[in-house]
């Protein structure tokens, strides 16, 4: 009897034993996969142009600029693929090999932080009047000194836009001065002001509506309130003939983090009216 109490002993300990292994091989099975995951996300936008680029592979191992791996054109074709969204079929499919082959086809499409002709479109918060808004302030990196910073040069804001709406050139054809208006001593300038939803349309050809200045001022007089950052993402005209946008996913797997969400096959000179939303004064 007590041979088989403790041959039963001995069988529960052993059965012990065998579930707490493997709960620690299922665990450290688990940790495995998290820890590939950290690696092959794309943590931080820097992080992105180093893998953009192949100055750092798929799993984060700096690559020096000594190295034969180093921007290495086959290798970045095939790592390419990874940084982007692909649960979306436009950033997924054929647009984005004819993309990668034309990016590897020489060695000049590089991403560069310096390279100008790239934004950051930043979404927040403010408090409008005692009402909450969503408001997209657009940034551009500008060189200053031996550094860099980030500076505004342009901000989104429907309230702005309706200020200033694009009416059609029948209903702006409307509204002049006459040009001997000087010899009356500019008496029929009260229709300037008689319809001040119109009076842009007195200005030059060459005026554009300076969103940024109507922010500025708002901002002074406390009509505009800076309450929180709700998300951000990144819009790049670098490469020849293209623009593409990344954005933040955060989700399980290995395709997460900063990824490219959006591609447009853009040739240069069609970039040109796009960049005034984003840099109104660029070509100043």
């Amino acid at each position: 009897m007590k041979n088989i109490l403790r041959l039963l002993t001995l069988l529960v300990i052993f059965s012990i034993i065998e579930i707490a292994d493997a709960q620690v091989y299922t665990n450290l099975g688990d940790v495995q996969t998290d820890e590939r995951a950290l690696y092959t996300m794309t943590k931080q936008m820097s992080q992105f142009i180093s893998r953009f680029n192949y100055e750092e592979d798929q799993y984060g191992k700096k690559l020096s600029p000594d190295s034969p791996d180093y921007r290495n054109r086959m290798k970045r074709k095939t790592t390419l693929p990874l940084l982007f969204d692909m649960e979306n079929q436009r950033t997924n499919g054929s647009l984005r090999d004819f993309f990668i082959a034309d990016l590897t086809e020489k060695d000049t499409n590089y991403f560069e932080f310096l390279g100008g002709k790239w934004y950051s479109e930043v979404s927040a918060t403010f408090k409008w009047k005692g009402e909450s808004v969503d408001i997209s302030m657009i940034f551009a990196i500008e060189k200053e000194n031996l550094g860099s910073k980030w500076v505004l040069t342009n901000v989104f804001f429907p309230e702005f836009n309706r200020l200033f709406p694009k009416g059609d050139l029948a209903e702006q054809q409307k509204h002049f001065l006459h040009p001997m208006s000087h010899e009356l001593d500019f008496m029929n300038i009260y229709k300037v002001f008689k319809t001040p939803e119109c009076i842009e349309y007195y200005a030059s050809d060459l005026y554009s509506t300076d969103y940024l200045t109507l922010f500025f001022y708002e901002i002074k007089n406390g009509n505009l309130v800076f309450e929180k950052v709700n998300g951000e993402k990144f819009h790049v005209f670098q490469i020849g003939n293209w623009y593409f946008e990344v954005s933040w996913f955060n989700r399980s797997g290995y395709n997460t983090g900063w990824l490219i969400s959006n591609l447009i096959f853009l040739k240069d000179n069609e970039k040109e009216e796009l960049l005034k939303f984003y840099q109104p004064n660029i070509n100043k």
